[in-house]
């Protein structure tokens, strides 16, 4: 392994103003579980780390009244995992978390981490996506908030400009009659990378699908919405034959690639098959939720 400058910043604004200050060829390093590995394959050079792990206030879980949870960018996925909050309050993204390599790897890997990286295949953003998330960012210029929807361009990129850094997630309270889940296809059962992921929210009112949201992983350059699904759905009256049209239209939707793990078409048939796996263990819930209130 080649050398490299390290710092430790203990604030989020003094790792933004280190950032500034040393200009071009840093990286942040948060659980280090993926750049690590490209470092040591030389397939990441950076002059520079600006290590996160001493900053606590990246690593909460915070209920914020009228507006939802927010998860910091430091927060391990074993701890969303095991977050009563999050468990309780919004299930899919927990959904996602822990099915994110093995224990001791979401002993380590962070939300941001996960994010950040912009893997097509990664499991926690088409959850937070079908939740409605938004991005919170620290820059030189101060912070914004940016849709989950917005913040990847492309694979291993995002919109984070230089000198910026990702401070969380805002998660907004899901309505009264949601409900929601994430599903995925892996070769093999844990510890693989997901040939297609589905997330889906559903929630209900007097009986009928007052809204949808489906994202898709994998099939894009990009996490996707399957907005020609939602759009079926929105102000129907649900039903098994109504979803399975639904999940139809969402793999018209994908643009999935062919390789080594998978066909285009295959890959299609997976994102119809789990769409609509989706959509019923959403209903299903929604329908419980209903009926306590």
């Amino acid at each position: 392994m080649y050398k490299f400058d390290f710092v430790a910043p203990r604030t989020a604004a003094e790792a933004v103003a280190l950032l500034q200050e040393r200009g071009p060829g840093g990286k942040l390093l948060a659980g280090g579980t993926d750049l690590l590995l490209q470092i040591k394959a030389r397939v990441a050079k950076p002059a520079y780390l600006v290590d996160l792990s001493h900053v606590s206030e990246l690593a909460r879980i915070e209920d914020r009244p009228d507006e939802g949870l927010f998860v910091g960018s430091m927060v391990r996925l074993r701890a969303i995992q095991l977050s009563s909050l999050l468990n309780e309050r919004c299930r899919i993204v927990v959904d996602g978390a822990k099915l994110v390599g093995s224990i001791q790897i979401r002993n380590l890997a962070t939300l941001g981490g996960n994010l950040c990286n912009a893997a097509p295949s990664a499991d926690v953003a088409p959850p937070l996506v079908a939740a409605g998330a938004c991005a919170e960012i620290l820059g030189p210029s101060g912070r914004r908030r940016v849709p989950l929807d917005d913040f990847f361009v492309g694979p291993r990129r995002t919109i984070l400009a230089p000198g910026e850094l990702l401070l969380g997630v805002l998660i907004p309270e899901a309505p009264p009659r949601s409900g929601g889940n994430y599903l995925r296809h892996t070769p093999r059962k844990e510890m693989d990378i997901a040939v297609v992921g589905v997330g889906a929210i559903l929630t209900l009112e007097d009986g009928y699908c007052a809204a949808a949201r489906i994202s898709l992983g994998a099939v894009a350059p990009t996490p996707m919405r399957a907005r020609q699904a939602e759009a079926m759905l929105a102000g129907q009256r649900l039903s098994a034959g109504l979803i399975k049209e639904a999940g139809e239209a969402a793999a018209e939707e994908a643009r999935p690639i062919s390789d080594v793990r998978g066909s285009a078409e295959f890959r299609r048939h997976l994102v119809a098959e789990l769409t609509q796996r989706t959509l019923t263990a959403a209903w299903e819930q929604a329908k419980q939720e209903a009926s306590r209130r």
